[in-house]
């Protein structure tokens, strides 16, 4: 029997575990920012009143505004919060491990999936866990995110441009990537959204408050203070008449079920 060859090792698991410890930290601090985290748990709310489904259970996972957690409570379903850091109130989970207390009627993922080494591992570790007929969304960063900022970097490095942003999904093969896993139902939406920003130093703040930065293994060297200065100059240089410097994110939302039992 051959064995599956392992998947690359594209993100750090430590890196990823402290940017989003660190996030928590500024949270409870009081200078955390949840522009993108209230932006995907409003949609997924939107989502689920579109579908007028009632769930038993549903686990929850990297909701830090907690108002999807609180759309679903308040609907009297059972509700297991969860991250994949050891976050204060929250279960700790392992996207690219099986997934324990389950099975769940609602598996529901919010911005972590972008940072799996493997992401059709953990897809299949989800649908695993669900019920038969179960639901799972996810929402995740998408290709074509950040277009200014990866432009000041590629000019920032010159001629040996160094990996600092994160390869992303296309919304067209994550669509074949649910049917290849088995999800019954399969249903991928892309969409997105801009916004403005005072600075650079503003856009790489807030990217790092909501651990979205850099959580390559091998992120490259650090750029010297005159390759920050050009990255800086270059964002800037397309700032609006009134002001902002708009840079656009973009997620991909995936919705599949879990079609007969497979455990």
């Amino acid at each position: 029997m051959d064995i599956p060859p392992s998947p690359p090792v594209i993100f750090a698991r430590s890196r990823r575990m402290a940017a989003r410890q660190r996030m928590a930290a500024a949270e409870r601090a009081g200078h955390g920012v949840s522009t993108i985290a209230r932006e995907l748990a409003q949609d997924i709310v939107d989502r689920l009143g579109f579908l007028r489904e009632t769930f038993d259970n549903a686990l929850v996972l990297g909701d830090r505004t907690g108002a999807l957690i609180r759309h679903l409570e308040r609907q009297g379903k059972q509700v297991i919060p969860a991250d994949p850091a050891p976050l204060d109130g929250l279960a700790q989970i392992d996207e690219e491990a099986p997934i324990g207390g389950g099975p769940f009627s609602l598996i529901v993922t919010l911005g972590l999936l972008d940072t799996v080494n493997d992401l059709p591992g953990a897809l299949v570790l989800m649908r695993r866990a669900l019920k038969p007929g179960g639901l799972m969304i996810a929402s995740f960063a998408a290709a074509g995110s950040l277009p200014k900022l990866r432009a000041a970097m590629l000019e920032a490095d010159g001629d040996r441009p160094a990996p600092r942003i994160h390869p992303q999904v296309d919304v067209r093969a994550a669509g074949q990537l649910l049917t290849r896993l088995g999800y019954a139902d399969p249903v991928v939406d892309g969409w997105g959204f801009d916004i403005g920003f005072d600075s650079f130093d503003q856009l790489v703040g807030d990217l790092r408050a909501q651990a979205l930065n850099n959580v390559l293994a091998r992120s490259g060297p650090p750029l010297s203070r005159a390759a920050v200065a050009t990255a800086r100059a270059r964002f800037e240089a397309s700032r609006d008449a009134d002001g902002l410097i708009r840079e656009r994110f973009e997620f991909v939302t995936l919705t599949g079920r879990n079609a007969a039992p497979r455990f």
